[in-house]
């Protein structure tokens, strides 16, 4: 193994003890800073010189299928890596900077598979959840920034769903994170011509039961993602939003009418993913969720509002709620 290929495999093995989800690389003009994302929290990592840099960046540009030759334009490749019995999908980005490019490697893992029950803090909430999916047709949503959990949710559903029942389910991704039997999954393509619109009238070919839309991006898809739910699918979906009423509002914003998003909207679940104590039963990270549905939804769409007096958990209350539990911290709260 080379130097610059020994370099990768301890960074890779060093980022995964950790647990981190993402490796930052960024370049200054002596050195290029390494740090690890490691729940939610950047953490640095090492130094090492930019001759070493550029050698090594030279190397994943090759094994993740990148133009090595170009350094003006961002890129984007995919590297497999294994850790004894533990496979892992690395998604690398490059973005060019002043005589030089940054990188970041998002660490995808492809063997862990949490359940349902491990994903919440409370309970009740994964209980809500699971009654959404009785719905033969419509559209669940799971909304957040990036990184509160999201596709590993999404995931987690359709594993336990196909379990429960023989649907023919459809997931169209941008990337395909994790590989997941007994599932189609497409990988969006668009310089092949798979779009995330070519790709979902494909599948509704295809007779599927459930569809899941790794991210809705644009007005086109979220309209034709809309149409399919109305059309007697049910759809699974996620959204960059900041919490459960601004996900309304963004969709507005591309153009789902109100009438559309009453007769088709199932519900709504904006997570946040939080550091946990002192829970054996649960991760170091577990999610809350403002879930919302039925009568309370319809009001938030029709009034962008929630009424006075809701039936509705909000972040801080869930916090709160998280931290007289004894699973967060008093820094966690505020």
């Amino acid at each position: 193994m080379s130097s610059t290929a020994n370099l990768s495999h301890q960074l890779l093995i060093s980022a995964i003890q950790s647990t981190a989800t993402d490796i930052h690389f960024s370049p200054y003009l002596q050195k290029v800073d390494i740090h690890f994302r490691v729940h939610g929290k950047r953490i640095f990592h090492s130094s090492i010189t930019t001759p070493v840099y550029v050698k090594l960046l030279s190397y994943y540009k090759f094994t993740s299928g990148m133009d090595i030759g170009e350094i003006k334009k961002p890129q984007n490749g995919t590297i497999t890596f294994r850790n004894h019995d533990d496979l892992f999908s690395l998604r690398l980005s490059t973005l060019p900077i002043q005589s030089n490019e940054s990188l970041a490697i998002r660490i995808l893992p492809q063997t862990e598979s949490l359940s349902l029950e491990k994903l919440f803090i409370f309970p009740a909430q994964y209980k809500r959840i699971q009654d959404w999916l009785r719905h033969q047709s419509g559209m669940i949503l799971f909304t957040g920034p990036t990184g509160s959990g999201k596709t590993t949710t999404l995931y987690a559903l359709l594993q336990a769903l196909i379990k429960e029942n023989s649907y023919q389910a459809i997931t169209l991704e941008d990337p395909i994170e994790k590989n997941i039997e007994n599932i189609i999954q497409v990988q969006v393509n668009e310089r092949a011509g798979i779009t995330y619109d070519a790709g979902l009238k494909a599948a509704l070919r295809h007779d599927p039961d459930l569809i899941m839309v790794g991210e809705i991006r644009d007005r086109q898809t979220a309209q034709f993602a809309f149409h399919a739910a109305h059309t007697g699918h049910l759809v699974l979906s996620s959204l960059h939003a900041k919490d459960a009423l601004g996900t309304i509002l963004r969709l507005k914003e591309m153009g789902i009418q109100t009438v559309d998003l009453d007769q088709t909207l199932i519900s709504i679940a904006s997570q946040r993913l939080l550091p946990i104590e002192c829970a054996t039963h649960l991760p170091k990270r577990a999610a809350i969720m403002e879930l919302m549905d039925g009568e309370l939804l319809r009001h938030a769409i029709h009034q962008h509002s929630l009424p006075a007096h809701p039936p509705f958990q909000s972040f801080d209350h869930l916090r709160r709620k998280a931290y007289a539990y004894g699973f967060l911290s008093e820094n966690e709260v505020n």
